[in-house]
């Protein structure tokens, strides 16, 4: 089914764009969430005056956006967790809602879809983690994960009692 986006959807194209999509698709999600319509000749010039309106907002957030990743790359994070013993694999992991509450700590207020990691980090490390603050703004920065420890010293007086 041919459709027209009307906002950006990941993996599938930007506003504007002319997709091809399945049926279900689009009736079960695209549609109802109106993030795409039909593909008709009022529909191309009503999608036409958006899309000026819209690039002239997209203008002035990315100026926003851009300022905001020059604060954002100059951040590094710090995790504590606890790690097995016998190597550097954490038990728990340290995933994109735990980055955004760290930066919200910061004063820096990401949603956590911005975040973009490309799974849970689950080991001790130094990592670069990346914040899609615009289509075309993406700010890095270094996330520090460390063994916890504490948790070992009472583990080892625990044993020797």
């Amino acid at each position: 089914m041919r459709l027209i986006l009307r906002e950006e959807v990941d993996h599938l194209g930007r506003r504007g764009d002319i997709v091809n999509v399945a049926r279900g698709y689009a009736r079960n999600f695209l549609l109802p969430k109106r993030l795409a319509m039909e593909v008709t000749d009022d529909n191309l010039r009503i999608i036409d005056k958006e899309r000026k309106v819209y690039e002239a907002k997209l203008a002035k957030e990315r100026s926003a956006a851009e300022e905001l990743a020059k604060v954002i790359s100059s951040v590094e994070l710090s995790f504590i967790r606890k790690a097995h013993d016998d190597g550097d694999e954490l038990y728990g992991s340290v995933s994109p809602s735990d980055i955004g509450e760290a930066l919200e700590l910061k004063g820096l207020k990401i949603e956590k879809r911005k975040i973009a990691i490309s799974s849970p980090i689950k080991s001790v490390g130094e990592y670069t983690v990346s914040v899609k603050l615009h289509p075309d703004v993406i700010a890095s920065f270094p996330v520090t994960v460390s063994k916890d420890i504490q948790s070992e010293d009472k583990d080892t007086t625990e044993n020797e009692v």
